[in-house]
């Protein structure tokens, strides 16, 4: 079912950060970051000026991104690069069969994922990140090897995130399993569950297809550096 609430997956950092999130909010008005501590991520309102507000936050981190349309910078910061990444969005509960044990992480597990996330996907994912949402992960022999979980989240949306698997456990389907576990909670809280993957990833878009989601638009994080 499509939500006219949709299009504030067009700017998910802001209405995150406007909504469920306003916690974690660093807030100059025009534009919203996560605090560093949690989340690289900023997002903005089109057609403001920002590149103070972006030089300002800037001061607190050497690294980040802005999701969405492309930032105005002044010359303190540069573009490094922009990671366009396909956002894509489930509309039903999945029915698939779970045949591994899946856990919901908790503070215990915090060191773990971690360092699995930044093993397979490093720069994204901080200390503090598991705090965002519920984290779930798979153990053999008493270690983590895959995990996934909830980042961004919206009154009615909720990002699934950090889709990971130590090198050694891949190819066992713990990525699906733990897909399907996610976005099926993420229901249950009665929201849509949605994502970002790397256009280029095809691998992991092919699974997402199987899983039902379909490709909603292109999304680019910009990354910013001094």
């Amino acid at each position: 079912m499509k939500t006219q609430d949709e299009k504030k997956l067009d700017n998910p950092v802001w209405f995150s950060l406007l909504e469920t999130h306003q916690s974690f909010a660093v807030d100059y008005g025009n534009i919203k970051f996560y605090h560093p501590d949690y989340c690289p991520f900023g997002g903005f309102e089109k057609g403001t000026a920002i590149a103070k507000s972006i030089d300002e936050y800037s001061a607190k981190v050497d690294n980040f991104f802005i999701v969405g349309e492309k930032p105005e910078l002044s010359n303190l910061l540069k573009l490094n690069k922009e990671v366009v990444c396909l956002q894509m969005i489930v509309y039903n509960p999945i029915d698939i069969l779970i045949n591994d044990q899946i856990i919901k992480l908790t503070d215990e597990h915090i060191d773990a994922l971690y360092e699995l996330v930044n093993l397979v996907q490093p720069g994204y994912f901080k200390k503090k990140t598991a705090l965002l949402g519920n984290y779930y992960g798979i153990f053999k022999n008493g270690e983590l090897v895959a995990v996934t979980g909830e980042r961004m989240q919206m009154n009615h949306f909720v990002e699934v995130s950090a889709v990971v698997t130590h090198p050694n456990h891949t190819g066992k389907g713990y990525a699906k399993q733990l897909v399907v576990h996610t976005v099926n909670e993420i229901f249950n809280q009665n929201k849509t569950p949605y994502l970002h993957v790397i256009e280029d990833n095809i691998g992991a878009i092919q699974l997402y297809e199987k899983l039902g989601f379909t490709i909603r638009r292109k999304i680019s994080f910009w990354n910013i550096t001094k």
